[in-house]
Protein backbone atom coordinates (compact mmCIF):
# COMPACT_ATOMS: atom_id res chain seq x y z
CA UNK A 1 0.00 0.00 0.00
CA UNK A 2 1.47 3.40 -0.93
CA UNK A 3 2.03 5.98 1.39
CA UNK A 4 0.63 9.61 1.07
CA UNK A 5 2.81 12.37 1.38
CA UNK A 6 1.31 14.74 3.84
CA UNK A 7 0.73 18.31 2.63
CA UNK A 8 3.82 20.58 4.02
CA UNK A 9 2.70 23.92 6.73
CA UNK A 10 3.32 26.50 3.68
CA UNK A 11 1.13 24.33 1.44
CA UNK A 12 -1.57 24.13 4.63
CA UNK A 13 -1.07 27.58 5.44
CA UNK A 14 -2.35 28.79 1.90
CA UNK A 15 -5.34 26.51 1.35
CA UNK A 16 -6.50 28.21 4.74
CA UNK A 17 -5.54 31.61 3.76
CA UNK A 18 -7.84 31.24 0.18
CA UNK A 19 -10.69 30.15 2.43
CA UNK A 20 -10.92 33.85 2.63
CA UNK A 21 -10.59 35.54 -0.50
CA UNK A 22 -10.99 38.91 0.32
CA UNK A 23 -8.70 38.27 2.99
CA UNK A 24 -6.15 36.70 0.69
CA UNK A 25 -6.07 39.78 -2.15
CA UNK A 26 -5.56 42.13 1.30
CA UNK A 27 -2.46 40.04 2.48
CA UNK A 28 -0.88 40.09 -0.74
CA UNK A 29 0.82 43.87 0.13
CA UNK A 30 2.35 41.87 3.18
CA UNK A 31 2.56 38.53 1.54
CA UNK A 32 6.98 37.64 1.76
CA UNK A 33 8.30 37.21 -1.55
CA UNK A 34 9.34 33.46 -1.73
CA UNK A 35 5.41 32.70 -0.47
CA UNK A 36 4.23 33.89 -4.23
CA UNK A 37 4.95 31.01 -5.98
CA UNK A 38 2.81 28.35 -3.95
CA UNK A 39 0.20 30.40 -2.95
CA UNK A 40 -0.49 31.38 -6.76
CA UNK A 41 -0.61 27.28 -7.48
CA UNK A 42 -3.25 26.80 -4.55
CA UNK A 43 -5.07 29.57 -5.96
CA UNK A 44 -4.73 28.78 -9.51
CA UNK A 45 -5.08 24.74 -8.80
CA UNK A 46 -8.23 25.44 -6.51
CA UNK A 47 -9.57 28.00 -9.34
CA UNK A 48 -9.43 30.98 -7.06
CA UNK A 49 -9.88 33.68 -10.11
CA UNK A 50 -10.15 36.79 -7.75
CA UNK A 51 -6.96 35.88 -5.59
CA UNK A 52 -5.36 35.27 -8.95
CA UNK A 53 -6.10 38.40 -10.64
CA UNK A 54 -4.74 40.10 -7.96
CA UNK A 55 -1.51 38.36 -7.69
CA UNK A 56 -1.23 39.01 -11.05
CA UNK A 57 -1.33 43.04 -10.28
CA UNK A 58 1.53 42.16 -7.21
CA UNK A 59 3.60 39.28 -8.42
CA UNK A 60 7.21 40.63 -7.15
CA UNK A 61 9.13 38.76 -10.18
CA UNK A 62 10.40 39.32 -13.50
CA UNK A 63 8.65 36.22 -15.00
CA UNK A 64 5.62 33.90 -15.02
CA UNK A 65 5.88 30.71 -16.37
CA UNK A 66 2.17 29.31 -17.05
CA UNK A 67 3.41 27.20 -19.86
CA UNK A 68 3.16 23.48 -18.04
CA UNK A 69 -0.43 25.17 -16.71
CA UNK A 70 -1.82 25.47 -19.89
CA UNK A 71 -2.10 21.05 -19.84
CA UNK A 72 -4.47 21.51 -17.46
CA UNK A 73 -8.24 21.99 -19.03
CA UNK A 74 -8.64 25.36 -17.06
CA UNK A 75 -9.35 28.06 -19.46
CA UNK A 76 -11.74 30.18 -17.58
CA UNK A 77 -8.84 30.68 -14.64
CA UNK A 78 -6.44 31.83 -17.25
CA UNK A 79 -8.97 33.96 -18.14
CA UNK A 80 -9.14 34.97 -15.15
CA UNK A 81 -5.13 35.89 -15.29
CA UNK A 82 -5.75 37.89 -18.66
CA UNK A 83 -8.26 39.59 -16.78
CA UNK A 84 -6.10 40.87 -14.11
CA UNK A 85 -3.80 41.67 -16.29
CA UNK A 86 -6.09 43.97 -18.26
CA UNK A 87 -6.71 45.76 -15.16
CA UNK A 88 -2.79 46.37 -14.86
CA UNK A 89 -2.02 47.98 -18.65
CA UNK A 90 -5.17 49.92 -18.13
CA UNK A 91 -3.42 51.77 -15.08
CA UNK A 92 -0.54 54.63 -15.63
CA UNK A 93 1.39 54.01 -12.46
CA UNK A 94 2.16 50.39 -11.80
CA UNK A 95 1.48 48.56 -8.25
CA UNK A 96 4.44 49.02 -5.85
CA UNK A 97 5.81 45.16 -6.07
CA UNK A 98 4.90 44.31 -9.29
CA UNK A 99 8.09 43.40 -11.20
CA UNK A 100 6.59 41.82 -14.12
CA UNK A 101 8.71 41.80 -17.74
CA UNK A 102 7.63 38.28 -19.45
CA UNK A 103 4.62 36.05 -19.21
CA UNK A 104 5.87 32.77 -20.20
CA UNK A 105 2.56 30.04 -21.77
CA UNK A 106 5.62 27.89 -23.55
CA UNK A 107 5.76 24.84 -22.29
CA UNK A 108 9.26 24.11 -21.68
CA UNK A 109 9.10 20.71 -20.01
CA UNK A 110 10.13 22.16 -16.95
CA UNK A 111 8.61 21.91 -13.18
CA UNK A 112 7.04 25.26 -12.22
CA UNK A 113 8.81 25.06 -8.83
CA UNK A 114 11.88 25.31 -10.96
CA UNK A 115 11.49 28.01 -13.01
CA UNK A 116 9.80 30.65 -11.57
CA UNK A 117 11.89 33.79 -11.99
CA UNK A 118 15.01 31.79 -11.32
CA UNK A 119 14.60 33.18 -7.56
CA UNK A 120 14.10 30.02 -5.77
CA UNK A 121 17.48 29.94 -4.82
CA UNK A 122 18.31 33.46 -4.53
CA UNK A 123 15.63 36.06 -3.09
CA UNK A 124 16.55 39.37 -3.91
CA UNK A 125 14.03 41.46 -1.41
CA UNK A 126 12.01 43.52 -2.28
CA UNK A 127 12.49 46.23 -0.12
CA UNK A 128 16.24 46.62 -0.19
CA UNK A 129 18.19 49.49 -1.11
CA UNK A 130 18.37 48.62 -4.72
CA UNK A 131 14.91 48.06 -5.07
CA UNK A 132 14.04 51.32 -3.40
CA UNK A 133 16.36 53.84 -5.42
CA UNK A 134 14.65 51.95 -8.47
CA UNK A 135 11.15 53.11 -7.12
CA UNK A 136 11.91 56.63 -6.84
CA UNK A 137 13.39 56.60 -10.48
CA UNK A 138 10.50 57.20 -13.04
CA UNK A 139 10.98 55.47 -16.33
CA UNK A 140 8.71 54.52 -19.04
CA UNK A 141 7.08 51.57 -19.33
CA UNK A 142 7.98 48.31 -20.66
CA UNK A 143 5.94 46.89 -22.95
CA UNK A 144 5.14 43.27 -20.91
CA UNK A 145 6.47 40.34 -23.10
CA UNK A 146 4.21 37.66 -23.39
CA UNK A 147 5.53 33.94 -25.49
CA UNK A 148 3.78 31.42 -26.63
CA UNK A 149 4.40 28.29 -28.42
CA UNK A 150 1.48 27.71 -31.10
CA UNK A 151 0.42 24.42 -31.88
CA UNK A 152 -2.01 23.85 -34.25
CA UNK A 153 -4.06 20.84 -34.10
CA UNK A 154 -7.70 20.12 -33.81
CA UNK A 155 -7.75 20.38 -29.90
CA UNK A 156 -9.58 22.88 -28.02
CA UNK A 157 -6.53 24.59 -26.76
CA UNK A 158 -6.35 26.06 -30.25
CA UNK A 159 -9.13 28.20 -29.30
CA UNK A 160 -7.39 29.45 -26.24
CA UNK A 161 -4.00 30.23 -28.69
CA UNK A 162 -6.41 32.18 -31.34
CA UNK A 163 -8.58 34.35 -28.84
CA UNK A 164 -5.20 34.98 -26.73
CA UNK A 165 -3.51 36.60 -30.05
CA UNK A 166 -6.79 38.29 -30.77
CA UNK A 167 -6.37 39.63 -26.74
CA UNK A 168 -2.75 40.54 -27.67
CA UNK A 169 -3.43 42.09 -30.84
CA UNK A 170 -5.91 44.82 -29.57
CA UNK A 171 -3.51 45.71 -27.02
CA UNK A 172 -0.49 46.48 -29.44
CA UNK A 173 1.32 48.78 -27.73
CA UNK A 174 0.89 48.14 -23.98
CA UNK A 175 2.12 44.07 -24.14
CA UNK A 176 4.28 42.32 -26.96
CA UNK A 177 3.26 39.01 -28.40
CA UNK A 178 6.00 37.01 -29.72
CA UNK A 179 5.62 33.18 -30.36
CA UNK A 180 9.04 30.94 -30.48
CA UNK A 181 7.71 28.13 -32.05
CA UNK A 182 5.23 26.72 -34.61
CA UNK A 183 4.27 23.22 -35.00
CA UNK A 184 1.65 22.32 -37.63
CA UNK A 185 -0.51 19.21 -37.80
CA UNK A 186 -3.54 18.32 -39.88
CA UNK A 187 -5.49 21.99 -40.06
CA UNK A 188 -6.30 23.46 -42.72
CA UNK A 189 -4.28 25.96 -43.76
CA UNK A 190 -6.81 28.32 -44.53
CA UNK A 191 -7.13 28.21 -40.65
CA UNK A 192 -3.43 28.84 -40.35
CA UNK A 193 -3.09 31.57 -42.97
CA UNK A 194 -6.03 33.40 -40.33
CA UNK A 195 -3.63 33.15 -37.45
CA UNK A 196 -0.77 33.76 -38.81
CA UNK A 197 -1.70 36.91 -40.33
CA UNK A 198 -1.75 38.15 -36.60
CA UNK A 199 1.54 36.68 -35.53
CA UNK A 200 4.43 38.66 -35.48
CA UNK A 201 6.46 36.39 -37.72
CA UNK A 202 10.15 37.09 -37.27
CA UNK A 203 9.87 36.29 -33.60
CA UNK A 204 9.56 32.76 -34.67
CA UNK A 205 12.48 30.62 -34.36
CA UNK A 206 11.05 26.92 -34.89
CA UNK A 207 8.91 25.74 -37.00
CA UNK A 208 7.87 21.64 -37.35
CA UNK A 209 5.24 20.76 -40.15
CA UNK A 210 4.07 17.48 -38.69
CA UNK A 211 1.32 16.45 -41.64
CA UNK A 212 1.35 15.41 -44.84
CA UNK A 213 0.96 18.54 -47.29
CA UNK A 214 0.58 18.65 -51.30
CA UNK A 215 3.33 20.28 -52.50
CA UNK A 216 0.58 23.21 -53.41
CA UNK A 217 -0.38 23.64 -50.11
CA UNK A 218 3.68 23.92 -49.08
CA UNK A 219 3.98 27.03 -51.85
CA UNK A 220 0.43 29.05 -50.29
CA UNK A 221 2.58 28.18 -46.44
CA UNK A 222 6.10 29.47 -48.49
CA UNK A 223 5.63 33.19 -48.33
CA UNK A 224 5.12 33.21 -44.27
CA UNK A 225 7.99 30.95 -43.97
CA UNK A 226 9.89 33.73 -45.75
CA UNK A 227 8.91 36.37 -43.37
CA UNK A 228 10.16 34.29 -40.40
CA UNK A 229 13.60 35.50 -40.46
CA UNK A 230 14.87 34.56 -37.17
CA UNK A 231 14.09 30.97 -38.01
CA UNK A 232 17.41 28.82 -37.12
CA UNK A 233 15.22 25.45 -37.40
CA UNK A 234 12.99 24.02 -40.07
CA UNK A 235 11.44 20.52 -39.85
CA UNK A 236 9.01 19.49 -42.87
CA UNK A 237 7.22 16.14 -42.84
CA UNK A 238 5.56 14.18 -46.03
CA UNK A 239 5.23 16.92 -48.89
CA UNK A 240 2.79 14.90 -51.17
CA UNK A 241 3.65 15.47 -55.35
CA UNK A 242 0.29 14.90 -57.12
CA UNK A 243 0.34 14.28 -60.92
CA UNK A 244 0.26 17.69 -62.21
CA UNK A 245 1.75 19.37 -65.04
CA UNK A 246 5.84 19.78 -64.67
CA UNK A 247 5.62 23.98 -65.08
CA UNK A 248 3.14 24.41 -62.33
CA UNK A 249 5.78 21.60 -60.23
CA UNK A 250 8.17 24.25 -60.77
CA UNK A 251 6.24 26.77 -59.66
CA UNK A 252 5.49 25.63 -55.98
CA UNK A 253 8.72 24.33 -56.04
CA UNK A 254 10.56 27.83 -56.52
CA UNK A 255 7.73 29.32 -54.60
CA UNK A 256 9.20 26.90 -51.72
CA UNK A 257 13.07 27.37 -51.89
CA UNK A 258 13.39 31.05 -53.01
CA UNK A 259 12.55 31.69 -49.36
CA UNK A 260 15.82 30.50 -47.88
CA UNK A 261 17.60 33.19 -49.32
CA UNK A 262 15.75 35.49 -46.19
CA UNK A 263 16.63 33.42 -44.19
CA UNK A 264 19.49 34.27 -42.79
CA UNK A 265 19.71 32.55 -39.01
CA UNK A 266 18.88 28.83 -40.34
CA UNK A 267 21.11 26.37 -38.88
CA UNK A 268 19.39 22.91 -38.60
CA UNK A 269 17.20 21.87 -41.34
CA UNK A 270 15.16 18.29 -41.35
CA UNK A 271 13.37 16.81 -44.32
CA UNK A 272 11.08 13.87 -43.92
CA UNK A 273 10.30 12.24 -47.55
CA UNK A 274 10.72 15.21 -49.32
CA UNK A 275 9.96 13.93 -53.21
CA UNK A 276 9.86 17.33 -54.98
CA UNK A 277 13.35 17.42 -54.32
CA UNK A 278 14.76 14.98 -56.65
CA UNK A 279 16.34 16.17 -58.90
CA UNK A 280 16.05 19.65 -57.53
CA UNK A 281 18.25 19.67 -54.52
CA UNK A 282 20.73 22.04 -56.09
CA UNK A 283 17.85 24.86 -56.07
CA UNK A 284 17.09 25.17 -52.46
CA UNK A 285 21.24 24.37 -51.38
CA UNK A 286 21.82 27.38 -53.15
CA UNK A 287 19.28 29.61 -51.35
CA UNK A 288 21.41 28.38 -47.76
CA UNK A 289 22.28 32.10 -46.94
CA UNK A 290 23.98 30.18 -43.57
CA UNK A 291 26.38 27.24 -43.28
CA UNK A 292 24.17 24.67 -41.78
CA UNK A 293 25.32 22.83 -38.56
CA UNK A 294 22.06 19.94 -39.15
CA UNK A 295 21.08 18.53 -42.63
CA UNK A 296 18.65 15.37 -42.40
CA UNK A 297 16.81 14.52 -45.77
CA UNK A 298 15.31 11.23 -44.86
CA UNK A 299 13.11 8.57 -46.95
CA UNK A 300 12.82 10.31 -50.07
CA UNK A 301 14.40 9.81 -53.42
CA UNK A 302 17.27 11.43 -54.87
CA UNK A 303 19.26 11.67 -58.07
CA UNK A 304 22.83 11.00 -58.00
CA UNK A 305 23.67 14.91 -59.06
CA UNK A 306 21.59 15.83 -56.01
CA UNK A 307 24.46 13.69 -53.99
CA UNK A 308 26.96 15.79 -55.40
CA UNK A 309 25.46 19.24 -55.18
CA UNK A 310 25.82 18.17 -51.16
CA UNK A 311 29.51 18.67 -51.09
CA UNK A 312 29.78 21.48 -53.55
CA UNK A 313 27.20 23.51 -51.50
CA UNK A 314 29.11 25.88 -49.73
CA UNK A 315 26.89 25.81 -46.74
CA UNK A 316 27.49 22.30 -45.74
CA UNK A 317 30.78 22.76 -44.74
CA UNK A 318 30.49 22.94 -41.19
CA UNK A 319 28.06 20.05 -40.79
CA UNK A 320 27.41 18.62 -36.93
CA UNK A 321 24.54 16.28 -37.78
CA UNK A 322 23.98 14.42 -41.16
CA UNK A 323 21.12 12.12 -41.46
CA UNK A 324 20.41 10.21 -44.92
CA UNK A 325 18.35 7.43 -43.47
CA UNK A 326 16.29 6.10 -46.34
CA UNK A 327 18.05 7.68 -49.31
CA UNK A 328 19.26 4.92 -51.55
CA UNK A 329 22.45 5.10 -52.62
CA UNK A 330 23.20 1.50 -53.79
CA UNK A 331 23.13 2.74 -57.60
CA UNK A 332 25.51 5.96 -56.85
CA UNK A 333 28.83 6.39 -57.14
CA UNK A 334 30.69 5.99 -53.42
CA UNK A 335 32.77 9.67 -54.52
CA UNK A 336 29.99 12.48 -53.74
CA UNK A 337 29.70 10.56 -49.87
CA UNK A 338 33.26 10.71 -49.42
CA UNK A 339 33.96 14.38 -50.67
CA UNK A 340 31.09 14.74 -48.50
CA UNK A 341 32.70 13.47 -45.42
CA UNK A 342 35.54 14.97 -46.59
CA UNK A 343 34.42 18.14 -46.21
CA UNK A 344 32.61 18.25 -42.68
CA UNK A 345 34.79 15.63 -41.31
CA UNK A 346 36.47 18.15 -38.49
CA UNK A 347 33.11 19.34 -37.57
CA UNK A 348 30.98 15.98 -38.11
CA UNK A 349 29.39 14.65 -34.74
CA UNK A 350 26.69 12.42 -35.62
CA UNK A 351 26.38 10.75 -38.87
CA UNK A 352 23.47 8.36 -39.53
CA UNK A 353 22.70 6.38 -43.27
CA UNK A 354 20.10 3.96 -42.13
CA UNK A 355 18.62 1.81 -44.87
CA UNK A 356 20.79 3.58 -47.14
CA UNK A 357 21.30 0.40 -49.62
CA UNK A 358 25.02 0.95 -48.90
CA UNK A 359 27.72 -2.01 -49.79
CA UNK A 360 31.00 -2.95 -48.70
CA UNK A 361 32.17 -0.70 -51.83
CA UNK A 362 30.79 2.59 -50.26
CA UNK A 363 31.82 1.64 -46.78
CA UNK A 364 35.44 0.88 -48.75
CA UNK A 365 35.45 4.14 -49.60
CA UNK A 366 34.90 6.12 -47.11
CA UNK A 367 36.47 4.17 -44.23
CA UNK A 368 39.62 6.62 -44.19
CA UNK A 369 37.75 9.91 -43.97
CA UNK A 370 36.09 8.57 -40.92
CA UNK A 371 38.90 7.71 -38.96
CA UNK A 372 39.67 11.68 -39.47
CA UNK A 373 36.07 12.52 -38.28
CA UNK A 374 37.73 13.37 -34.81
CA UNK A 375 34.89 14.50 -33.29
CA UNK A 376 32.25 11.69 -34.27
CA UNK A 377 30.12 10.70 -31.51
CA UNK A 378 27.18 8.59 -33.27
CA UNK A 379 27.37 6.26 -36.15
CA UNK A 380 24.37 4.36 -37.29
CA UNK A 381 25.17 2.36 -40.28
CA UNK A 382 22.20 -0.39 -39.95
CA UNK A 383 19.71 -1.76 -42.18
CA UNK A 384 22.63 -2.06 -44.79
CA UNK A 385 24.00 -5.08 -46.07
CA UNK A 386 27.31 -5.35 -44.87
CA UNK A 387 29.45 -8.35 -44.98
CA UNK A 388 31.59 -9.82 -41.55
CA UNK A 389 35.12 -8.28 -42.73
CA UNK A 390 33.47 -4.94 -43.88
CA UNK A 391 32.13 -4.51 -40.46
CA UNK A 392 35.10 -5.46 -38.72
CA UNK A 393 37.24 -2.96 -40.73
CA UNK A 394 34.62 0.22 -39.33
CA UNK A 395 35.36 -1.30 -36.26
CA UNK A 396 39.11 -0.97 -36.37
CA UNK A 397 38.88 2.26 -38.74
CA UNK A 398 37.00 3.92 -35.74
CA UNK A 399 38.15 2.74 -32.94
CA UNK A 400 40.57 5.73 -32.41
CA UNK A 401 37.66 8.26 -32.22
CA UNK A 402 37.51 9.26 -28.40
CA UNK A 403 34.40 11.05 -28.88
CA UNK A 404 32.71 7.79 -30.21
CA UNK A 405 29.61 6.76 -27.76
CA UNK A 406 27.24 5.13 -29.59
CA UNK A 407 27.06 2.87 -33.18
CA UNK A 408 24.61 1.20 -34.53
CA UNK A 409 25.96 -1.72 -37.00
CA UNK A 410 24.09 -3.89 -38.99
CA UNK A 411 24.65 -7.64 -38.01
CA UNK A 412 26.83 -8.86 -41.12
CA UNK A 413 25.25 -10.88 -44.33
CA UNK A 414 27.13 -14.46 -42.63
CA UNK A 415 24.31 -13.96 -39.93
CA UNK A 416 21.39 -14.64 -42.80
CA UNK A 417 20.74 -18.28 -44.66
CA UNK A 418 20.37 -18.27 -48.32
CA UNK A 419 16.40 -17.39 -48.01
CA UNK A 420 16.88 -14.08 -46.27
CA UNK A 421 16.37 -15.80 -42.60
CA UNK A 422 18.42 -14.82 -39.64
CA UNK A 423 20.18 -17.40 -38.50
CA UNK A 424 20.33 -16.93 -34.56
CA UNK A 425 22.77 -19.53 -34.36
CA UNK A 426 25.14 -18.00 -37.13
CA UNK A 427 24.18 -14.86 -35.53
CA UNK A 428 25.51 -15.75 -31.87
CA UNK A 429 28.37 -16.91 -33.52
CA UNK A 430 29.32 -13.67 -35.01
CA UNK A 431 28.23 -11.45 -31.79
CA UNK A 432 31.41 -13.74 -30.08
CA UNK A 433 33.82 -12.92 -33.06
CA UNK A 434 33.17 -9.28 -33.02
CA UNK A 435 33.53 -9.31 -28.96
CA UNK A 436 37.33 -10.48 -29.96
CA UNK A 437 37.59 -7.82 -32.52
CA UNK A 438 37.14 -5.47 -29.43
CA UNK A 439 38.98 -6.86 -27.16
CA UNK A 440 42.13 -7.32 -29.88
CA UNK A 441 41.64 -3.11 -30.28
CA UNK A 442 41.60 -2.77 -26.40
CA UNK A 443 39.40 -0.07 -25.59
CA UNK A 444 36.45 0.42 -23.98
CA UNK A 445 33.60 0.32 -26.48
CA UNK A 446 29.76 -0.77 -26.77
CA UNK A 447 28.35 -1.20 -30.25
CA UNK A 448 24.78 -2.55 -31.23
CA UNK A 449 24.03 -4.60 -34.12
CA UNK A 450 20.62 -4.77 -35.69
CA UNK A 451 18.82 -7.53 -37.75
CA UNK A 452 16.53 -6.52 -41.00
CA UNK A 453 14.30 -8.34 -41.03
CA UNK A 454 13.42 -9.04 -37.51
CA UNK A 455 12.94 -12.52 -36.72
CA UNK A 456 10.00 -12.12 -34.21
CA UNK A 457 8.21 -8.98 -36.01
CA UNK A 458 8.67 -9.35 -39.68
CA UNK A 459 9.91 -6.25 -41.53
CA UNK A 460 10.79 -4.73 -38.68
CA UNK A 461 14.75 -3.22 -37.00
CA UNK A 462 15.36 -5.55 -34.54
CA UNK A 463 18.52 -4.27 -31.92
CA UNK A 464 20.39 -6.87 -30.32
CA UNK A 465 18.97 -6.82 -26.41
CA UNK A 466 22.04 -7.13 -25.42
CA UNK A 467 24.88 -4.55 -27.03
CA UNK A 468 28.60 -5.76 -27.21
CA UNK A 469 30.94 -4.62 -24.89
CA UNK A 470 35.02 -4.89 -25.21
CA UNK A 471 36.12 -6.82 -22.19
CA UNK A 472 37.93 -3.76 -21.13
CA UNK A 473 34.39 -2.14 -20.60
CA UNK A 474 33.77 -4.49 -17.54
CA UNK A 475 34.34 -3.88 -14.02
CA UNK A 476 36.62 -6.37 -12.59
Amino acid sequence: MSVRTPPRLLELAGKSLLRDEALAIASLEYLPTELFPLLFMEAFCGRHREPLKAMMLAWPFARLPLGGLLQMPQHKTLQALLDGLDILLAQKVRPRRWKLKVLDLRNTGQNFWSTWSGARAQVPSPTGPVAEARSRMRKPLAPLEVFIDLSFSDRIRDQFFTDLIWWAKQREGSLHLCCKTLKIFAVPIEKIKKVLAMVQLDCIQVVEVNCTWNLSTLGVFAPYLGQMSNMHTLFLSHIHMPASEEEEKERHVSQFTSQFLRLHHLRRLYMESPSFLEGRLDHMLSCLQMPLETLSITNCLLAESDVKHLYQSPNLSQLKDLDLSGVTLTDFSPKPLQALLEKVAATLQDLVLIYCGIMDSHVEAILPVLSRCCQLRTISISGNPLSMAMVEKLLRHTAGLRSLSLELYPAPLETYGSGGALEMGRFVQIRGELIEVLRDLGQPRTIWLSTSPCPHHGNKTFYDMEPIRCPCDSPA
